[in-house]
């Protein structure tokens, strides 16, 4: 079978320009485009995984629940894959190619294109970042890779995938501990709150010590926080202290909606502040609080 370039013939340039990105638009416009005879069945043991999956892991009971969904009513969107020297390559699909093992299937409907190396990486960090809840390190790392291959600034990839900067900046910087730190917040030993605070500071020791001290004497967030306030703990960006009593004392809350939200939050006298970037971030922050707002 002839593969054609149709979808992303020009490499993801097109799709790439517009704002904010959104994999749901490029898998749909790649099925509109394909004629049905071209979606063909494809045996499940010839395929594998994206080798530029970001993630690692997959909950095995949303596994199942898609499994029984697919023995019930089968796979209503194909796969899209690129054939490789042994079999397929998945850019598109893994959690229906999982779940459809799990339903004891032996072929799955897929689209095939040819794929450059540049394309499959930036389909299946997009993929994950909008379908998949990864964990903290696995969405910091792929925000790394979007940055670095699409040449384009935190607040520029922030609004286009529909984040805050102050988000994207937080994970970003989960990356500078030691793979040992993050094993532990990716095996919930830290919270995401804890390893914030820990990637702010400069000194590897000092982060080990307080690793320790965290597991071992259940500190909170809060906890650390009044701790690293002291001098002894070197920052890599030194931060100015808070001036009053009142201020520090709604830290903690502070860290709990940034945490939550992704955006800055200031807290005064009977006062909130959450800062966002731009009309689409306020429309994230929106949805995350459950407010429907209609233009």
């Amino acid at each position: 079978m002839e593969i054609k370039r149709r979808a992303l013939g020009r490499g993801l340039e097109e799709l790439f320009s517009s704002e904010p990105l959104d994999f749901e638009t490029i898998e749909r416009k790649i099925v509109e485009i394909t004629p049905k005879e071209e979606i063909v069945e494809i045996n499940l043991n010839e395929l594998r995984a994206n080798p530029y999956q970001p993630r690692k892991n997959f909950e095995a009971k949303a596994l199942e629940e898609l499994a029984q969904s697919i023995k019930e009513h089968g796979i209503f969107q194909p796969i899209i894959v690129k054939k490789s020297i042994k079999g397929y390559d998945i850019i598109a699909g893994e959690r229906r190619v999982k779940a459809s093992k799990i339903a004891g299937r032996e072929t799955i409907p897929a689209i095939i294109r040819d794929f450059s190396d540049k394309e499959m990486m930036e389909i299946a960090l997009l993929e994950n970042l909008q379908r998949e809840n990864l964990s903290a390190i696995e969405e910091a790392s792929a925000y790394k890779k979007l940055l670095d291959h699409l040449n384009i600034t935190q607040e520029q990839l922030a609004i286009r995938i529909s984040k805050s900067r102050p988000h994207i900046t937080n994970l970003l910087g989960l990356l500078k501990l030691t793979p040992d730190v993050q094993n532990k917040l990716i095996n919930n030993e830290i919270s995401m709150g804890h390893a914030r605070i820990l990637s702010k500071l400069e000194d590897i020791n000092q982060i080990d010590w307080l690793v320790e001290k965290i597991i071992n004497d259940n500190l909170s967030v809060r906890q650390l926080e009044y701790m690293v306030v002291s001098s002894e703990f070197k920052r890599k960006i030194e931060i100015k202290k808070r001036s009053t009593e009142k201020n520090k004392e709604y830290t903690y809350i502070e860290e709990i909606l940034k945490e939550k939200l992704g955006a800055k939050v200031k807290i005064t006298s009977k006062k909130i502040e959450i800062n966002y970037d731009s009309h689409h971030d306020l429309n994230r922050i929106l949805d995350i609080i459950g407010i429907e707002y209609k233009e």
